[in-house]
């Protein structure tokens, strides 16, 4: 067991003291060279290591950041580890801001504080762009913290854990590669709540999904070993050549026709086990309750679901050699502005095709449940605890759930960033009063709740995190069961006494009906036919179809409320009554621009 430590915000600068996502068979070779295992080697020959040199106030000559222009860059703010010598031993699905803000900064300054050559080869699902940029500048890229406003940044500074950059489909080969590798022993994912293709009754994989539907038509052969000789040898424990078990049938061109991360990662197992069949972790970093337990549904799920001859060996495997601990993840990462690149550009003296920004603030908590060999990531504050569902209840609840209820509320109000909201008269009310009726439903052991609200005040009001509303209020039909629906349910039966008597007893929570009452108005249709405040959801039609049909009074709005619920598969809370009417009674208000914190 890894010791408990404390997480703690930093500047991201290397050396300091410990410290919402998102982003396509075997390809070509990329056209210009990635770093990958045997260059980054520390024995491969490489460019000489880069020499103390000041940055210039603008890119001479336009020069970009890669190897060959880290000399012009301050040694205090090149990478924490020279990059040449890291070795692709994580692989990362969702090659977006948030993971390059985060896990990658954990995992680089994991390797300098241990010595070990941790780095990641990230995955992009879809987005061929970002491959592109990071390979023409060497898989380097800037991440700057921001406390004031745009455009100064605080902290500007290279980041090096990533070595390659991968395209899931253009890539096939490479990847199945990495899952053959028996030194990677990590595989993470930010792909979004989408990603994971689950059906919102029962958590289970969507196998009426088209994307899945169209990936377990994807055939993917055993291999050289027939289905009924692969328990055996897993019992024999005989997979000692990462070679044994591919062939032209064990997956490359079959896994290029895959278009869900879940899919790529099931096929990507399967390499696994019909190659090296070690161990292996994977770590969903995505904003779901028991996340690992999402991403282990889905997986298996979908190995149960193909046509695979080994599936069932598979599934045993996984039984005893993956895992799936759950995490929390927590830093603000914006859209990158035209503005800030400007700013990484004087700040550096070079230019960076794909900088990322973010709050100062990071947090990583995880289950203390490995399978194999991983970063120390508790050497930058990663904090590893044998439970992480107090962590989890109260991100969701309190940060995710204020966000949310901000983004819907300030939209309604005409804002267009969360410290705009916050800087109204009724923004840090809100996220304190939230905070306060949600810390009723959140078990012990977890951060204190009163704490942990003023540390939101304060994150939320950052004038530099530009982070827009729009963005946090999109897919709101996946968001909110999680991070409202269920503590409502626990208030709600509280109030009707069919709860235990205890600290969780409370007599209301109009908090969460404002809250829920500003979604049902986003989802209202917009005259291009998007919803009204240029948010998106994959079940948009749906929400939009609840507001057809119903006359424009009180009891059209309380029809409509029941079949947004219903949509939201909360059948329960459509029934109830007094809940439908507080929702339904603040509408008028919303639909004006009015917002009014009082109960009623």
């Amino acid at each position: 067991m890894h010791p408990a430590r404390p997480v703690r915000p930093t500047d991201d600068l290397p050396g300091t003291a410990a410290p919402d996502n998102g982003e396509v068979g075997e390809a070509t070779p990329p056209a210009r060279a990635t770093p990958g295992p045997a260059a980054l080697s520390p024995a491969a020959p490489g460019p000489a290591a880069p020499g103390p040199a000041a940055p210039g106030p603008a890119a001479p000559g336009g020069a970009t950041l890669g190897l060959a222009t880290l000399g012009r860059i301050a040694p205090e703010l090149r990478p924490a580890v020279d990059p040449r010598e890291l070795r692709a031993r994580v692989v990362h699905f969702g090659l977006g801001a948030f993971h390059r803000a985060h896990q990658a900064v954990y995992t680089e300054n994991a390797a300098a504080r241990s010595g070990r050559p941790w780095g990641i080869a990230a995955v992009a699902p879809r987005s061929a762009h970002v491959v592109e940029a990071l390979r023409a500048q060497d898989c380097l890229y800037s991440v700057t913290s921001l406390t004031g406003p745009r455009p100064s940044p605080t902290a500007t500074r290279v980041a090096g854990a990533v070595v390659e950059a991968l395209g899931m489909r253009a890539d096939a080969g490479r990847i199945d590669r990495l899952f053959a590798d028996p030194e990677v022993g990590v595989v993470t994912l930010t792909i979004t709540e989408k990603g994971y293709h689950r059906r919102p009754d029962t958590g289970r994989l969507d196998t009426a999904a088209p994307e899945v539907v169209a990936d377990l038509a994807v055939g993917l052969g055993a291999g050289r070993l027939e289905a009924g000789r692969l328990s055996a040898r897993l019992s024999a424990g005989s997979f000692a050549d990462p070679a044994a078990g591919l062939s032209a049938g064990a997956a490359p061109g079959g896994a290029a026709g895959l278009r869900t991360v879940v899919g790529r990662v099931a096929a990507g197992l399967a390499v696994r086990m019909r190659s090296c069949g070690a161990p292996i972790t994977l770590v969903s970093c995505d904003n779901m309750a028991a996340n690992g337990a999402a991403l282990e549904a889905v997986v298996r799920d979908f190995v149960d679901a193909s046509s695979w001859p080994d599936r069932r060996a598979l599934l045993d495997w996984m039984a005893v050699s993956v895992a799936f601990p759950s995490t929390i993840v927590d830093r603000i990462v914006p859209a990158t502005t035209d503005a800030d690149r400007a700013a990484v550009r004087a700040g550096l003296g070079v230019d960076d095709g794909v900088p990322v920004v973010g709050e100062p603030y990071r947090q990583w908590v995880l289950e203390d449940s490995f399978a194999a060999p991983r970063p120390p990531w508790e050497l930058d504050g990663a904090l590893f605890v044998p439970d992480v569902v107090p962590y989890q209840l109260t991100k969701l609840r309190l940060l995710n759930g204020s966000h949310s209820a901000l983004a819907y509320l300030g939209a309604a109000a005409g804002c267009a960033t969360v410290a705009d909201a916050l800087a109204t008269d009724w923004g840090e009310r809100l996220v304190r009063g939230l905070c306060a009726e949600v810390a009723a439903t959140l078990p012990a052991g977890g951060p204190d709740p009163v704490a942990y609200a003023e540390d939101l005040v304060e994150r939320f009001r950052n004038p530099g995190i530009r982070h827009l509303l729009r963005q946090i209020g999109s897919d709101g039909s996946l968001k909110i069961p999680e991070r409202w629906l269920d503590a409502l349910r626990t208030l709600r039966a509280s109030t009707a006494g069919t709860a235990p008597a205890g600290p969780a007893a409370t007599t209301s929570s109009p908090m969460l009906e404002l809250a829920l009452a500003a979604w049902a108005n986003a989802t209202r249709p917009a005259d291009d036919g998007g919803q009204l405040f240029g948010t998106t959801d994959p079940a948009a039609p749906a929400l939009g179809a609840c507001w057809r049909g119903v006359p424009d009074n009180e009891e059209g709005r309380r029809e409509t409320v029941r079949r947004l619920l219903g949509v939201l598969g909360a059948a329960d809370l459509a029934e109830d009554d007094a809940l439908v009417s507080g929702v339904t009674s603040r509408l008028p208000g919303l639909r004006a621009g009015r917002i009014d914190l009082t109960d009623r």
